[in-house]
């Protein structure tokens, strides 16, 4: 009587193909996770500039109070969601220059706030030494590591 099934050296080579198959998949998983991340990082750049240029915008347009030798940009990055009194308005109704904050995908915490993900430069700081200070001209990433272009994430 032949019985059926798989012997042991059959079960032996195809664990060893599903092996190799796993390992030559990871790099690209691990490839498609960082472009993901790469352009999760370039939307949230671009919004969060976005909000800075409206903001600088509404107050040079006389609709946000600025004081005499001020920037014109915001004080913190909460301000572009929290809402600012807009001056031209009779009911004083707040402007909302994002809906919310995104967050850096390469900040290493999930449970900080998002505007702690994000570096910042105020207007007196030079664009290659970026430092905050009393205003958010802009934003870049705490990361160290570079993109698949090359270009470290701080420099985005």
């Amino acid at each position: 009587m032949k019985q059926r099934g798989f012997t042991l050296i059959e079960l032996m080579v195809t664990l060893a193909l599903l092996g190799l198959l796993a390992t030559l998949a990871m790099p690209m998983l691990e490839l498609t996770r960082q472009r993901q991340q790469e352009q999760e990082l370039k939307t949230a750049l671009k919004e969060i500039r976005r909000g800075l240029d409206a903001y600088h915008q509404a107050v040079r347009e006389g609709r946000i109070e600025s004081i005499v030798g001020e920037s014109g940009y915001p004080p913190n990055l909460e301000s572009l969601i929290n809402g600012i009194p807009d001056i031209s308005d009779p009911n004083r109704r707040p402007m909302y220059f994002l809906r919310s904050l995104p967050r850096d995908p390469f900040y290493p915490d999930p449970r900080a706030p998002a505007a702690e993900t994000w570096a910042t430069r105020n207007y007196a700081s030079p664009p290659d030494a970026p430092v905050p200070g009393r205003d958010v001209f802009d934003v870049h990433s705490y990361s160290d590591k570079a993109g698949l272009n090359g270009v470290p994430y701080k420099e985005w």
